[in-house]
């Protein structure tokens, strides 16, 4: 597609394509296709002909704002879905069957997982007799951050309701030694699943229903970078959390 700024600002200009290429140090074809194929320029040969132009940058090349503001995609990044129906139940179950030394599971409920993989309770339980700590934190069905989200996400006292019934689903795994299970009030501003160096995060949206909100896969390359973010938030909840007794 032709770029009908830069076109216009030359005419306006009364610049040809070889004069505006020697201003810009480049070659006359790399000019004729910025304008004719709509090609875009590197920065700073960007910023040349702009100046020669007295053009902004930006105007000539909006493609350019979006480089020049958008932050480098984090290593840590594995993948971004736009929401979490779009993740698979798979990704949480191959993570969590592959931990060798911990899972760390922090929701209000996230009753999904057990819905679609029946047999979590069992592959836990396997887990943590290969030695892998287990730590669930879910939601205090009594609290009032509980009470506000179901309210904020419209779900009236269905999410009280899923609480316990999470909250029914984990207890049995207290029988097993190395599962720790604890409820928690606070403000959950993101679902975490870890296993060892891998975690999703399910980042929570107002008036939005976990489900439709979006996830990241991360995985830890770095110390202190955004796994170590979440993983010492977790952290923070699960020392305010209660223990549950078996």
């Amino acid at each position: 597609m032709a770029n009908e700024r830069l076109r216009a600002a030359m005419v306006a200009g009364g610049w040809t394509q070889a004069r505006l290429a020697e201003a810009t140090g480049v070659d006359p074809k790399s000019v004729e296709r910025w304008v004719n194929l709509g090609r875009v320029p590197r920065r700073h040969t960007a910023l040349r002909a702009a100046e020669a132009l007295r053009e902004d940058v930006h105007t000539l090349w909006p493609a350019l704002r979006q480089v020049r503001s958008a932050r480098a995609v984090s290593a840590e990044l594995v993948a971004l879905y736009d929401q979490r129906a779009d993740v698979p139940a798979s990704l949480f179950v191959n993570l969590f069957a592959a931990a060798h030394e911990r899972i760390d599971i922090l929701v209000y409920a996230a009753v999904f997982l057990h819905e679609a993989y029946p047999r979590l309770n069992d592959l836990l339980v396997e887990r943590a007799e290969s030695g892998c700590a287990v730590r669930i934190a879910v939601g205090d069905a009594d609290s009032d951050n509980v009470r506000q989200r179901g309210e904020e996400e419209r779900f009236g006292h269905g999410i009280e309701s899923r609480c316990r019934l999470a909250l029914m689903h984990y207890r049995p795994l207290l029988a097993t030694p190395g599962i720790e299970l604890r409820t928690h009030g606070t403000t959950l501003y993101n679902s975490i699943y870890r296993a060892d160096e891998d975690m999703v995060v399910n980042a929570h949206v107002w008036g939005v229903n976990a489900y439709g909100a979006p996830v990241w896969h991360l995985r830890r390359t770095l110390d202190n970078g955004l796994f170590d973010t979440y993983s010492n938030s977790f952290d923070s909840v699960w020392q305010a959390g209660r223990p549950v007794e078996g």
